[in-house]
């Protein structure tokens, strides 16, 4: 890593615009990250010079248009570590990829089954596991928390058994930032004969992953959190899982043959994805991981350490501020609540100070119920924040306040 953290902010061409007159401060990179100039210009390259079906044709775009593809599917199984490139199937993002694993898995879980779940998931890693178990009659188990939004494993190895087909968490909160304990979840889940899969939507911007040493079964994320297009994702599977779970969908590419009185299926990846892709998002995943790769986490880690550091401590000396999440272990995302003022209005406050962060539930209200709050300002950190900005995320709250109160 040689760049400056001017030259890497150079890099993502909004970082460079105003909003309502005032210098873009973005601070909502839990919600999506911004986009380096590459990935942007890969998109337009594609359209541009080589838009054309892939798997299909045998003319020059097509197959030039399919190696490009197949190239990001390679870079994404090294990227995770997996064992085979045909372990990575691209879905629209992790929402897709968790609603594929469990329409798949209606055909194998039984009335006597259970999946667990953690109190901190995203509604995404919720709702699709409750119309599972509605249609199946399997029971839903929930892992609770404590007031410093962290898992009670003690809690969770009471509640696994025999009976558990699924083990389905967040790596890392996308409302608390908290890191939870993956490898021990993991391991406990091994002991009971559970499947696992990981939603690591808010983990791979932040450090390097890597599912063959993690040991799940199944780990999904979105390509827009990885500074990458939106509409783009991930499904990794191990495949042995993978080969014996029925499609999610029918249509084309996911065939060998059809007849009208029998269809066979394709091969993994194909088997899984039907239909025309996002191919311009897909290549452009790629790039957004070479280019992540190009600054490395060694970089990013630090950063983002110093960042939240920094904004935890300066957060704190605002009078009546408190900060939702505070676990040992915890990335860089600070969810906070001012008593007496809603966290809508500060948000729409500090925006007009150029300000850019989330407010609301966060797609978790049954962790915001936990806290007994309607909802939390969420300021989330990627590696092209400055601590400058955190000062002037800090004055704006305090003008904000000063209107408010």
């Amino acid at each position: 890593m040689t760049k400056t953290i001017n030259q890497i902010r150079a890099d993502f061409p909004i970082l460079s615009r105003e909003v309502n007159g005032k210098p873009l401060v973005y601070l909502d990179n839990g919600a999506t990250t911004q986009k380096p100039q590459l990935v942007i210009d890969s998109i337009s390259k594609y359209y541009e010079n080589e838009n054309s079906n892939i798997h299909r044709g045998v003319h020059t775009l097509s197959q030039e248009a399919t190696d490009a593809y197949e190239q990001a599917r390679v870079k994404i199984q090294q990227f995770l570590n997996a064992k085979h490139s045909h372990e990575i199937i691209f879905t629209s993002g992790t929402t897709g990829g968790i609603n594929m694993i469990s329409s798949s898995l209606r055909t194998s879980v039984k009335p006597s089954d259970e999946i667990i779940i953690t109190a901190m998931e995203h509604h995404s890693n919720i709702v699709p596991w409750q119309m599972l178990c509605e249609e199946t009659r399997a029971k839903l188990k929930v892992i609770p928390i404590n007031q410093e939004g962290e898992l009670l494993m003690d809690e969770y190895k009471k509640m696994i058994s025999s009976n558990t087909k699924l083990v389905a968490f967040t790596h890392t909160s996308n409302s608390l930032g908290t890191i939870n304990p993956t490898d021990e979840i993991i391991k406990i889940a091994r002991k009971n004969g559970a499947l696992v899969l990981v939603d690591g939507a808010q983990a791979v911007t932040h450090g390097k992953l890597d599912v063959q040493s993690m040991d799940c079964d199944f780990f999904v994320f979105s390509g827009h959190k990885l500074f990458g297009p939106t509409g783009t994702g991930i499904l990794f599977g191990k495949e042995e899982i993978l080969n014996s779970l029925p499609p999610y969908q029918g249509g084309g590419d996911m065939i060998k043959t059809v007849t009208f009185e029998k269809t066979t299926y394709n091969e993994l990846p194909h088997k899984f994805e039907a239909g025309t892709p996002n191919i311009a998002g897909g290549i452009g995943l790629g790039v957004a991981i070479d280019y992540v790769q190009s600054v490395g986490f060694e970089f990013i880690e630090k950063q983002e350490k110093e960042l939240l550091d920094y904004a935890t401590q300066e957060l704190l000396k605002i009078e009546d501020l408190r900060i939702i999440g505070e676990a040992k272990h915890k990335t860089c995302v600070i969810s906070f609540v001012v008593d007496g003022i809603h966290p809508f209005d500060l948000g729409t406050i500090v925006d007009k100070m150029g300000v850019a962060v989330r407010t609301g539930h966060h797609c978790t209200q049954p962790l915001m119920d936990f806290f007994e709050i309607p909802g939390t300002t969420r300021a989330s950190f990627s590696f092209y924040n400055t601590i400058e900005e955190i000062d002037v995320l800090v004055k704006a709250l305090d003008r904000a306040l000063g209107m408010l109160r």
